[in-house]
């Protein structure tokens, strides 16, 4: 069963043209790499299925259930949580106020012995204020609000962007963990070797236009897809 179906959305900036008649399914369970070189709309995409950006035209069902201009706030209470790039974790609270915060107004949270089980870095920094965390701990902050929330539909955009390699397989071990227990995944990443050791299913973003789409191992077989569309 596809928990998220989105069908043709077409998206704007102003009066420039982002995303073209993007279509994709994801089903419950499933990690899905959205991948494409800088500015082919990977992040306006996520931002239009959280409702940051309202689509022109288009449908986005969250389990069957109409989402398409949604204010986020609503799109967040049926489920969909975006972990943005720039983090956003609040700077002058601390680890565990920032998690407390966040799941303030969840209808279900899960447990902080869950989530510092799956993070125990935070658990040791959880009287840290987020200013003092390093980039690898305000990312692995960032995940940690979505997850409290018992998010059925996670947006990872760009996690593993500027961090040293020691956190990203730090971070890669907890995405791993997430899709065995069947957590539900979208990621964003230019770390093409990275996102594809954990999503099932790849689609390729080109200009705005879905110009590829398979399993994860068609597109490792793919190496002109490859080299078109990442640079790889």
């Amino acid at each position: 069963m596809s928990l998220l179906e989105v069908e043709r959305i077409n998206s704007f900036y102003g009066d420039s043209h982002i995303l073209f008649d993007v279509s994709l399914e994801v089903a419950e369970h499933e990690v899905v790499a959205l991948l494409g070189r800088n500015g082919a709309g990977k992040t306006t995409t996520l931002k239009t299925l959280m409702g940051v950006v309202a689509p022109d035209s288009g449908e986005i069902r969250l389990a069957g259930r109409p989402i398409a201009r949604r204010p986020p706030h609503e799109i967040a209470r049926l489920g969909i949580q975006l972990v943005p790039e720039e983090r956003r974790i609040f700077g002058t609270l601390t680890v565990e106020e920032n998690l407390a915060l966040a799941a303030l107004s969840a209808d279900q949270r899960l447990p902080l012995g869950e989530i510092y089980g799956l993070f125990p870095r935070l658990a040791d920094r959880r009287r840290s204020s987020g200013r003092q965390l390093s980039g690898g701990e305000q990312q692995m902050l960032a995940i940690a609000r979505a997850l409290i929330r018992d998010a059925r539909l996670i947006l990872l955009d760009e996690p593993f962007e500027g961090l040293a390699p020691i956190i990203v397989q730090d971070l890669l071990r907890v995405t791993e963990q997430l899709a065995r227990a069947g957590r539900t995944i979208i990621i964003v990443e230019q770390n093409v070797a990275a996102a594809l050791s954990v999503a099932h299913r790849v689609y390729v973003l080109n200009k705005g236009n879905v110009a590829w789409q398979g399993s994860t191992e068609m597109l490792r077989g793919s190496p002109e897809v490859m080299k078109t569309y990442l640079g790889v």
